[in-house]
C-alpha cells in the first residue's frame, strides 16, 4: 500500500462520523455474474473492482489477487494429530521475520456430534496420545473432546506454512475470540453445558493461548469472564478492558464487559457488566425502529453476579436489571479507541448490524457516569445484495471494515466496509455446498499479517484456511 493512501485512509477511520448505509448509490448493483447465486451481488463503491470467476472453484477474488489454501481437515500436523474440522475464529500475531502464528478455533460440538472430524482421527484412535492434565474436558466415555485451537506457523514472503499442532484440547464447540494486546487469543466457547450432560464439566467458558506457545496451553477456563454462550471478544489496549458478545440463538443475548484486576492477567478476575442504552429503547429494531445508521445512543453498564451461571440464566437477569438484548451478538474488533461488533440477526428485516462503541474517558471508573460511553448503528443493510448477516470482522491495516458473512442456504461473501460506510464485495466462498448452493459455507477468521501483506480467511466446511496476497494499494474508492 502507498503511504498517501495509508496515511489518507488512518486519518478517515479516525475522525469521520461513519454514516452507515441511509443511501442506495452505488457503483455496481448488477447481477452476479454466471448466474452466481440469486439475487446477485452490488457495491456501493467500485472496492478492488468486480470479483472474477475461480476456476478451482473455491475462492473468487478481484483481478490481480490470489490465494494460497494452507491447511485442510485431516491433514496431518507436525504433532502427530489431524487438522481438526469446523475452522471459525482465529487471530494472527507476529512470530519472527517475516513469519506470523495464527491461533486458530474449531466449532467442535461433544459427541455424538463431529466424530469423525476432531483432531483424534477416526474413533479417536488418537486421543491416548494427550495426558489427562494437558486437555480441559471429556465425554461421558472418557475421551477428550474434540473442540479447542490449533496453531499455525507461516511464512508470509514465502507463502510457506511451515508448522502446525493442537495448542487448546479438550473444550467444546470453540467459535470466536480475540487478540490480546500481550500476545495471546482468547478462545470462546459457544456453548451452555452443564455436568452430566454430555460432558464431565460444565462449558461456555473462555480459554487463553499463548501464541507462542509450541504445545498444549493449559486449560484453564477465565470464570471471572462468565459462563454464557461466548462468541468473540476484544481487548481495549489503554484500559485492558475486555468486551464480548453473546451468540444467543433466539436474538436475546447480552453485550459483555469485564474489569480485569489485572490489564494483563484476566486470570486474576475481576467484574462483569452488561451494556444497557440509556434511553431503554430495543436496540435490535425489531420491536420498533428505534434508531437509524449513524445514530448515536449513550449507555451504562449494569453489574452482573453469579457469572458462574448454573441455571444458564445470566441474560435473563441481567436484562431484567436493565441490560439491553443484542440480537446475535458475534463478531468484534478494537479499532482505534473504538470498537465494532456485529448482531447478526439485528435490523427489522434480520439483515444483520454492525454496531460501533466508543468508550467514556473514564471507562470502567468513577467518572465514566458523567461521560459516558456512547454506541452508534454503524451498518443495517436493507438489501442483500449489499450484506447478509455479517459474523467474523476485522480492521484493515487502511482503516476499512472487512466483515464475513454467515448467512444460511446462500452464498456467503468477504465483504468491504469504508470509513464511509459504504460496502464492496471483496471475495465469494465458490466451493459447493449443502443442498447444492455453491459457497454456502460461512466464512470465519478474517484477519491480517501484522505488516498488511497477507488477509488470512477460513471456509468453515469441509474446512480450509486461506492466505490472500494481492494489489492492496488499488483500492478504487
Amino acid at each position: 500500500m502507498s503511504a498517501s493512501r495509508r496515511q489518507f485512509l488512518q486519518a478517515a477511520a479516525a475522525t469521520a462520523a461513519f454514516a452507515g448505509l441511509s443511501r442506495l448509490a452505488y457503483a455496481e448493483a448488477a447481477p452476479d455474474p454466471d448466474g452466481f447465486s440469486a439475487p446477485g451481488y452490488a457495491s456501493q463503491v467500485t472496492g478492488y473492482g468486480p470479483l472474477k470467476r475461480d476456476p478451482a472453484e473455491i475462492f473468487d477474488l478481484p483481478e490481480g489477487f490470489s490465494y494460497k489454501v494452507i491447511s485442510k481437515t485431516g491433514d496431518p500436523m507436525d504433532d502427530g494429530f489431524l487438522t481438526p474440522g469446523k475452522m471459525d475464529g482465529m487471530g494472527c500475531f507476529r512470530a519472527g521475520r517475516n513469519q506470523v502464528a495464527l491461533v486458530r478455533n474449531h466449532e467442535i460440538s461433544p459427541p455424538p456430534r463431529d466424530l469423525q472430524i476432531t483432531a483424534f482421527g477416526a474413533d479417536r484412535v488418537l486421543a491416548p496420545k494427550i495426558a489427562a492434565d494437558r486437555f480441559y474436558d471429556t465425554d461421558l466415555a472418557s475421551l477428550p473432546l474434540g473442540g479447542g485451537t490449533t496453531t499455525l506457523i507461516y511464512d508470509t514472503r514465502k507463502r510457506e506454512l511451515k508448522t502446525h499442532h493442537l495448542s487448546l484440547a479438550g473444550t467444546a464447540t470453540n467459535c470466536a475470540g480475540g487478540v490480546t494486546p500481550w500476545g495471546s487469543w482468547l478462545s470462546c466457547e459457544e456453548v451452555k453445558i452443564r455436568p452430566g450432560q454430555t460432558t464431565r464439566k460444565d462449558h461456555g467458558w473462555v480459554f487463553e493461548v499463548p501464541s507462542g506457545l509450541r504445545g498444549l496451553a493449559d486449560p484453564v477456563p477465565i470464570r471471572g469472564m462468565g459462563r454464557f454462550q461466548h462468541e468473540a471478544c476484544a481487548v481495549d489496549p489503554r484500559t485492558g478492558v475486555i468486551y464480548m458478545t453473546e451468540d444467543e440463538f433466539d436474538g436475546r443475548g447480552l453485550f459483555y464487559r469485564y474489569l480485569p484486576n489485572d490489564k494483563r492477567r484476566p486470570h486474576a478476575g475481576g467484574k462483569l457488566q452488561a451494556l444497557a442504552a440509556t434511553d431503554g429503547s430495543d436496540v435490535r429494531n425489531w420491536d420498533s425502529v428505534s434508531w437509524k445508521p449513524g445514530d448515536w445512543k449513550t449507555v451504562r453498564w449494569i453489574d452482573l453476579d453469579g457469572v458462574d451461571n448454573p441455571n444458564n440464566d445470566l441474560r435473563h437477569r441481567g436484562q431484567a436489571a436493565g441490560a439491553s438484548w443484542i440480537a446475535r451478538g458475534e463478531g468484534i474488533y478494537f479499532g482505534k479507541g473504538e470498537l465494532y461488533f456485529t448482531c447478526t440477526s439485528g435490523g427489522p428485516k434480520f439483515h444483520g448490524q454492525v454496531l460501533r462503541y466508543v468508550p467514556s474517558p473514564d471507562e470502567g471508573q468513577p467518572g465514566e457516569a458523567d461521560k459516558p460511553g456512547r454506541l452508534q448503528l454503524f451498518v443495517e443493510p436493507s438489501d442483500i445484495r449489499f450484506m447478509e448477516m455479517a459474523d467474523n470482522i476485522v480492521i484493515a491495516p487502511w482503516g476499512d471494515i472487512i466483515a464475513c458473512e454467515d448467512k444460511q442456504g446462500g452464498t456467503n461473501y468477504l465483504r468491504g466496509i469504508t470509513p464511509a460506510g459504504q460496502v464492496y464485495a471483496m471475495g465469494r466462498n465458490a466451493q459447493m455446498g449443502t443442498g447444492k448452493v455453491r459457497g454456502s459455507s460461512e466464512l470465519a477468521g478474517v484477519c491480517f499479517s501484522p505488516d498488511g501483506s497477507t488477509l488470512f480467511v477460513n471456509i468453515y466446511t469441509p474446512g480450509c484456511t486461506l492466505a490472500i496476497t494481492g494489489p492492496w494499494d488499488s483500492f478504487k474508492g
